[in-house]
């Protein structure tokens, strides 16, 4: 359908709406309007009396039924209040109070149950699902498109991940959510012809900020992008045909009575509801139980300094010694272990782990039809009884969890492959991180052993070429924005060699440009429960004391945070609390000195404070200074530099 038309509907559509066609946040600021125009309904949000969504369509193409056309809003709709408290480690505040108001709008279609749209609108956020009810002797259904859509105002700028092309990149392997951000562009395109991935952000001229994503997706449903149209709409787009080598359905089936994931919105005047909101998790439930406490860790790993022909066991074996040396609980032994160490010397390692207090995590490719990569082992996670099997001797002999790569697709077939994984690992007690793979969508909370995933330009892009060092900063400086905000990131960074290399040595691989402050705030900025940092053993003897010192002693998993300064791509500064301790970190990647008075209302007036800083060389230093009684401390931030402040 043509989309051209929805500019024209604002007149009508305030005609059209009343009473119970508006929902609300509890604090009344965020306003969603729902109204019908010639059988289809549309949408729009505003904060504050300000217009940040303008009418945007709603529908589903199914293969049994058009729920875009022909239906009629019932009268009255049903309002519910949602007020619930959970707790959750492994996310960015550790205790959640979700408070909002619910409306379930029902259409018919020739005088038969059609479709609910379902919305939750709590303060800042508002997000909305499709229930389908059957259609005469229809039970299930294909849905084929959906009209859902985005309409934002004109002016708008956009900070946008491209979706890649299928079947692109390395082995044939995407896409895999890590191609680069454009920044502060304008709406009107389309990325490179396959949309956006999300979470996508925008800047509503000097209004605020709107961050567009999707949350519950599991084996039931596809995961979506948004695709680019005209005059500022953007709409729901399922996989592309080419993913997973072309195999699979782009459109999802769905039982009847059958629901959609989420589609999430978060508005805010400031960028601080996008940094800390919640709602990715605030709208989902666990699916299983866990089959026992996991724990979320740190640890280390020798592939993104060493590379693939140091995955042997004496590597591997120096890696424990140096992962104990750091207090850290594990390592990630990477791709390629099974033919250059074997399952006997696998259990030997794993064995001297547990002798020096440091499990394993073993990587694993996801393969099946989907992708040429060849890195081993292979051919085990595609296949359940395989799986199980190799699921069994990785208990027995102790492994903590797998790290499962190259999957490179969307379609529900990847989605369910994905679920399986999960729930199978937790039937063996391990926990999982993905690689070259899709977004979490709520995942922290649906599957309890699950770790995180990658899903952005990480860390070996730093070892792969000098250019992502050389824009280490800026992409820094996005994902505490975008990315990271919806879900945790396993980046594997934090880097103390200056070089990437076995021998941190000059003239060999390519140059780290940051300084180390910016590596040991970039632990604080990037959020992940479990964390396998690009440290080396050779960085108990080359780095600075204090930055070892810290990197033994940094969290992982967080109770609060707070977004202090930043914006996009140039710089940022928050907060995160564990227990009483507060860690600011920040990270410039602007080619001034940044300079600010930051206010710390979380600390205590007067209160001393460690601070590690740079010099306009780089050259890291710590002092202890005092908060001044208005709260208020002076920082200053070279290009390319970061700083920490603790209390």
């Amino acid at each position: 359908m043509s989309f051209k038309y929805v500019l024209c509907l604002c007149l009508f559509s305030f005609l059209s709406l009343n009473a119970q066609s508006v929902i609300k946040s509890p604090d009344g600021k965020l306003k969603v309007s729902l109204f019908v125009s010639n059988g289809q309904p549309f949408y729009s949000i505003s904060y504050n009396e300000k217009t940040f969504l303008e009418n945007s369509p709603l529908g589903l193409k199914t293969n049994i039924e058009d729920f875009t056309t022909g239906l009629a809003l019932k009268t009255n709709s049903v309002q519910n209040k949602i007020d619930e408290n959970y707790q959750l480690p492994n996310i960015k505040n550790s205790n959640v109070h979700y408070e909002a108001n619910e409306a379930v709008f029902s259409f018919t279609k020739e005088n038969k149950a059609a479709i609910d749209l379902i919305f939750r609108v709590s303060n800042n956020n508002a997000a909305f699902k499709y229930k389908v009810y059957p259609q005469k002797e229809s039970r299930s259904c294909v849905v084929e498109a959906e009209a859902s859509g985005f309409l934002l105002p004109e002016g708008t700028t956009t900070f946008l991940c491209p979706q890649s092309k299928p079947m692109t990149g390395f082995a044939r392997t995407m896409p895999s959510y890590e191609t680069s951000y454009t920044l502060d562009e304008p709406m009107g395109k389309n990325g490179i012809g396959e949309g956006y991935t999300f979470p996508c952000l925008f800047k509503v001229n000097n209004n605020g900020w709107v961050l567009i994503s999707e949350t519950g997706v599991d084996s039931g449903y596809c995961a979506s992008r948004l695709i680019g149209q005209e005059k500022g709409l953007y709409t729901i787009g399922f996989p592309m045909a080419g993913e997973n080598n072309g195999n699979g359905t782009t459109a999802p089936g769905i039982p009847l009575i059958g629901e959609t994931p989420w589609r999430t919105i978060t508005v805010g005047e400031t960028l601080n509801p996008i940094v800390e909101t919640t709602i990715p998790f605030d709208l989902v439930k666990p699916k299983y139980q866990a089959s026992k406490e996991y724990k979320y860790t740190k640890g280390s790993w020798s592939w993104i300094i060493k590379m693939d022909n140091n995955t042997t066991f004496p590597v591997q074996k120096q890696y424990i010694d140096f992962s104990a040396s750091m207090g850290y609980e594990t390592i990630l032994v990477d791709a390629l272990w099974d033919t250059q160490i074997g399952k006997d010397k696998i259990a030997e390692l794993a064995q001297y782990g547990v002798e020096k207090g440091v499990g394993l995590y073993l990587w694993y490719n996801s393969n099946g039809y989907w992708n040429d990569a060849p890195q081993g082992p292979r051919g085990m996670m595609d296949n359940s009884i395989i799986r199980r099997k190799e699921m069994a001797w990785l208990k027995e002999i102790g492994i903590k969890g797998i790290k499962v790569d190259f999957f490179g697709g969307d379609k529900q077939v990847t989605m369910k492959l994905y679920e399986d994984i999960l729930n199978d690992a937790n039937d063996f007690g391990l926990m999982v991180i993905f690689h070259g793979c899709t977004l979490p969508r709520g995942w922290e909370r649906m599957y309890p052993n699950y770790a995180s995933s990658e899903a952005v330009l990480a860390s070996e892009n730093l070892h792969f070429g000098q250019a992502s060092c050389d824009k280490e900063a800026m992409n820094a400086s996005i994902h505490p924005f975008i990315r990271n905000t919806v879900g945790s990131m396993d980046f594997g960074g934090s880097a103390l060699n200056k070089f990437y290399n076995s021998d941190n040595t000059p003239n060999k691989g390519s140059k780290r440009m940051t300084s180390d402050v910016f590596a040991l705030a970039t632990a604080v900025l990037f959020q992940s429960g479990v964390q396998h940092f690009a440290l080396a053993p050779n960085n108990l003897t080359d780095a600075p004391d204090w930055a070892v010192k810290f990197m033994k002693e940094v969290p992982t998993t967080w109770d609060e945070v707070r977004f202090l300064e930043g914006y996009p791509g140039k710089y940022v500064v928050l907060a995160r609390r564990k227990g009483t301790k507060w860690y600011i970190a920040g990270i410039n990647a602007q080619k001034e000195t940044l300079s600010s008075k930051l206010k710390l209302p979380m600390m205590v007036s007067d209160a001393s404070l460690t601070c590690y800083f740079d010099d306009e060389k780089l050259n890291g230093k710590v002092k202890t200074v005092h908060l001044k009684k208005n709260k208020e401390i002076e920082i200053k931030i070279p290009p390319n530099g970061g700083i920490l402040i603790l209390n």
